[in-house]
């Protein structure tokens, strides 16, 4: 299949959220619009953002935003998961105000799907949502009830930003102990993990305890498809069952051989079916 091209540069934009924080997105294509919500240590410009925009520029007016604390996006202590879904809010409102409709798409995933989740059971005008892997895992954890995030704030806090970064691989998605000995030899990518690093207990927050919360899914109203990787892991795979079970009226879906680093090959064409049902 030829490459997707885009016809038009992105635009980039800024929205204020509620608690004053300028929150910057990125704006490209054409038509319906659909807000991207990434995951942990992700950019705009650094993760899945950008090349699954550029797979569905040729059908929606795509956004995708930095997170605060990320990126070109500014920060507000205190933290609190209300801060996310408050910018989340920002951005969709903005989606909304540029294609003249009330409500927009969003798509989320890993800790950005919790995000839209939540935003879709605190009633955000979601139209349409689409989740990947949001990782409700904890009752997969060999580990058990660690306060992970006192752990990740501590080494923080002793400016240990690539030993926060090791730790939230390893300790809590469970990639093997060598793998950020080895991204260590990738300075340009070790240096973008360790500039997001101070924002994994943004997402570690929003887990809230890595558990499904099925009462406040239960809210939602948005037609919602939730989607996991062929490969993943059975803790990530029933995590996934869960939040469809306890969305009402939601689709479950399974994308043959993605793991966690889903392709935009594999994703961007059920998104597209879905939010354009």
């Amino acid at each position: 299949m030829a490459e997707k091209i885009i016809t038009a540069p992105a635009t980039t934009g800024t929205v204020i959220s509620a608690d004053g924080t300028r929150i910057v997105y990125e704006r490209v294509g054409s038509g319906p619009a659909l807000v991207l919500v990434d995951g942990a240590l992700c950019t705009r410009g650094f993760g899945p953002a950008r090349p699954l925009a550029a797979e569905l520029a040729d059908r929606f007016t795509v956004f995708s935003y930095d997170r605060r604390g990320r990126g070109d996006s500014g920060d507000t202590p205190p933290s609190a998961p209300e801060r996310e879904l408050e910018d989340l809010r920002a951005v969709i409102d903005q989606a909304g105000a540029h294609s003249g409709a009330d409500e927009v798409a969003v798509y989320g995933s890993s800790s950005g799907a919790a995000i839209a989740l939540e935003a879709a059971a605190a009633g955000a005008p979601i139209r349409r949502l689409v989740t990947y892997e949001a990782p409700y895992v904890a009752a997969g954890w060999k580990n058990g009830d660690v306060d992970h995030l006192t752990a990740v704030e501590s080494l923080l806090a002793q400016g240990k930003r690539g030993s926060a970064v090791s730790y939230f691989l390893v300790k809590m998605v469970g990639v093997p102990a060598f793998v950020p000995v080895m991204m260590r030899m990738m300075p340009k990518v070790w240096r973008q993990l360790q500039a997001t690093a101070p924002s994994l207990p943004n997402d570690i927050r929003m887990m809230h305890g890595f558990r499904v919360p099925a009462d406040r899914l239960a809210r939602i109203a948005a037609p919602t498809l939730v989607l996991v990787g062929g490969k993943a892991a059975d803790a990530m795979r029933t995590a996934q069952e869960a939040v469809a079970a306890a969305v009402p009226g939601a689709r479950f879906g399974v994308l043959d051989g993605q793991t966690h680093q889903v392709s935009e090959k594999a994703v961007g064409p059920e998104i597209a079916a879905f939010v354009s049902a």
